[in-house]
């Protein structure tokens, strides 16, 4: 039976919680963290193991990598022994990216699991990493009990402009940062969840999504236009949490009713004033939701009471 229940998480009336600064999660994080590389079988995938306890396994979007958590990761470490890794760029780690599908992320995912001694896990997707993570879950279901997903999508075709310009951009080796009128881009549709933020919240975001090579990124939009999960969602029956950006200028409601429809135990958590990166812009509200749903017993609810 599908928990197709919404819940508002309102920071008014949540109890408090914990705050952390970039600079301390850097601080920590150097002082703290493992860091390594697996040989996945298909590139050189760099990591971090953070933390003591339950394993979780975060995966990076589309234009991410292992870095775009540190500041949840920070907060999560205190309960969680936090997996980062970097998705295969093609620049440096070995990668072909040509018919990199999502079958070799899957099994690049296990294999990071395997090397770190991680039998099971918990689950963390971020936008294009949902749907690696919806596949791996699918691929071996035993391997992993719970599974957030974090601006997450089983189907979502692109646009024609933006399939026109990922194909042209398979050939460009150079960093997102160097797009283009990319600024300009981010600003109008990602930066009002920003406005009342410490300015080091949306630098941080400026600094990693434009570190990944455009060739790499590219690559990905176009996986992610072919993708279609909708027949296997009923197949996976772990507990799944849709946490959800009320103002995301990525990912709208279709895409998920698609997956609380389609996947048989899934409840979706929206937060207020956020927009499709809450790593960034809403650390502490999403490390509060994340730990609370992979701590509680299934079923008990997530939200905090409206006053």
């Amino acid at each position: 039976m599908t928990i197709a229940a919404t819940y508002d998480i309102v920071p008014a009336t949540c109890p408090a919680r914990a705050v952390v600064s970039l600079a301390d999660a850097r601080g920590r994080h150097e002082r703290e963290a493992l860091r390594g590389v697996c040989a996945t079988g298909r590139y050189r995938c760099s990591y971090y193991v953070w933390g003591e306890g339950p394993a979780l396994v975060f995966i990076p979007g589309l234009c991410d990598d292992s870095q775009s958590f540190l500041l949840p990761i920070a907060l999560l470490s205190k309960n969680f022994r936090c997996i980062a890794y970097d998705l295969p760029t093609g620049q440096g780690d070995g990668a072909r990216l040509a018919g990199y599908g999502l079958s070799e992320h899957a099994a690049d995912l296990l294999a990071l699991l395997d090397h770190v001694g991680a039998r099971q896990s918990f689950v963390y997707g971020s936008s294009f990493g949902s749907t690696i993570a919806l596949k791996a879950m699918h691929q071996s279901p035993q391997r992993f009990d719970r599974a957030i997903l974090q601006g997450g999508f089983a189907h979502r075709p692109l646009a024609w402009a933006e399939v026109l310009l990922a194909q042209f951009a398979r050939w460009w080796p150079w960093p997102m940062r160097q797009l283009p009128l990319r600024l300009a881009a981010l600003r109008q549709g990602h930066f009002a969840p920003f406005a009342d933020k410490p300015p080091e919240a949306w630098d941080h975001l400026l600094e990693r999504s434009g570190a990944p090579p455009m060739t790499a990124v590219a690559h990905r939009a176009l996986l992610l236009h072919e993708l279609d999960l909708r027949p296997i969602l009923p197949q996976i029956r772990q507990p799944v949490l849709l946490i959800c950006g009320e103002s995301d200028p990525l990912v709208g409601k279709a895409c998920e009713e698609v997956l609380l429809r389609g996947l048989p135990n899934a409840v979706r958590v929206e937060l207020r004033r956020c927009g499709h990166m809450p790593q960034f812009s809403h650390p502490e509200m999403l490390a509060e939701v994340a730990g609370r749903f992979l701590s509680a017993p299934e079923n008990q609810d997530l939200a905090c009471p409206r006053r």
